[in-house]
């Protein structure tokens, strides 16, 4: 299955190796280092399959994230995952995250996380 997937993320380092991941799975990557970037690539009209959000970004964070992708009808259904650092876990799952995972003990989850919320 082919998919177009949005990750937010401020580290670069953590960023590159995320997307490198995701790709290799044959998956479309569209990434973004902050918040607002974040925003307006949702805001915009391209159709991501999977939102993946760091929470601690300039601009916007992810729990503002999610909460302006769910408050849009296109995004209402479509796969979130939270990847944090910080324990903001019941922020997030109230804003509309379907999966929270925390950096960096739960990254090496993510592949099957990412299959399991979009079969």
């Amino acid at each position: 299955m082919s998919l177009t997937i949005l990750y937010v993320e401020d580290n670069r380092l953590v960023s590159e190796a995320v997307r490198d991941l995701l790709e290799a799975e044959g998956w479309s990557v569209h990434s973004c280092a902050d918040g607002n970037s974040g925003m307006n690539r949702i805001a915009g009209g391209c159709a991501y399959d999977l939102l993946v959000f760091d929470n601690d970004l300039p601009g916007a964070s992810g729990i503002e994230l999610t909460r302006y992708a769910r408050s849009l009808p296109r995004y209402r259904g479509t796969p979130i995952i939270m990847v944090s650092a910080t324990d903001c876990r019941a922020d997030a799952r109230s804003a509309g995250v379907n999966l929270f995972l925390s950096k960096p003990e739960d990254i090496h989850t993510l592949l099957e996380a990412l299959r399991r919320l979009t079969e």
